[in-house]
């Protein structure tokens, strides 16, 4: 090899097209490593099963598998009643309290904003244990202020009604202030001459909110309304911490299913084949939403 290939060659790896990818080149394999091939191997657990001690190849069994597992339909379904009930009723009142923290007419707002982001910061274990012991039928402190009014104690934990009904109002409590701070700064980007417009037309205030307020919410609004969904469909802490999918799995998950399966029974691939049909339920609903959401020409 003469030297001016070799001076050609070293040239075009310094050439500045290249310089970027050197400065990508950690992300990029770290990505790899505790991205890439976490789900290379998870999909390939998902098509193997343990027989006699040994990992064999079983193809689309644990899928077919899957497809007829009644405890997994029974999860899905749990999930989804959480899902309809517990994100609309959060983002409802985030959309509220955020248009309260942004009007000029409370006082100490900041000190609002604060208050309302804090359970965020709580760790999802700590804030489980948190409601576990204020939902405690016997001697929960909800309980002690229902009986202050003459109301009998109720089942928080123990009824499958009221279990689905403890994980909702825990997951409400938590994420509500993180929603409502992402609106909130949406919610001051929206032009102020929006308002006056709408004011000089005779627009009174509830006009003002759902023609003016909630456009201008759009793109929040999907971000939270996508994110919430997918944090909903992923749902195990709580109900972990709280239930631990009872009463008679009536607040078991679709987390919580593939948490048994994998570590519990060790049926490592069912549980990798329960992660793949999950993922794939959530990219379908977040397209979905991504194309309700999508402006309009």
């Amino acid at each position: 090899m003469t030297n001016a290939t070799t001076r050609r060659r070293r040239s075009s790896i310094g050439h500045p097209r290249y310089v970027p990818y050197l400065f990508l080149a950690p992300m990029i394999l770290l990505f790899a490593t505790f991205k890439l091939y976490p789900y290379a191997s998870a999909l390939w657990l998902s098509l193997t099963a343990n027989i006699g001690g040994q990992t064999t190849f079983v193809g689309m069994q644990n899928y077919v598998r899957l497809l007829a597992d009644p405890l997994f339909y029974k999860a899905l379904g749990n999930t989804a009643i959480i899902l309809i009930v517990q994100v609309p009723i959060m983002l409802a009142l985030a959309v509220l309290l955020a248009v309260a923290f942004n009007s000029l007419l409370l006082k100490t707002r900041t000190l609002f904003r604060a208050l309302y982001f804090v359970p965020i910061v709580m760790g999802l274990v700590a804030y489980g244990i948190l409601f576990r012991a204020l939902l405690n039928t016997q001697d929960g402190f909800v309980n002690y202020l229902l009986g202050l009014v003459g109301v009998d104690p109720i089942p928080w934990l123990g009824d499958p009604f009221w279990a689905r009904i403890a994980i909702v109002i825990a997951m409400t409590w938590h994420y509500t202030g993180q929603s409502a701070i992402i609106y909130l700064a949406q919610l001051q980007s929206i032009p102020g001459e929006l308002y006056e417009a709408a004011s000089v037309d005779g627009a009174n205030a509830r006009r003002r909110f759902w023609h003016v307020t909630l456009p201008g919410l759009r793109p929040a609004l999907a971000l939270t309304v996508i994110l919430s969904t997918i944090g909903t469909l992923q749902l195990f802490d709580e109900p972990y911490v709280l239930t631990n999918g009872g009463p008679n799995n009536a607040t078991l998950t679709v987390g919580m299913y593939l948490y048994q399966n994998g570590f519990q029974y060790f049926d490592f691939g069912y549980a990798s084949a329960i992660g793949y049909a999950l993922t794939i339920i959530i990219a379908v609903i977040s397209l979905i939403q991504l194309r309700f959401f999508k402006e309009k020409p």
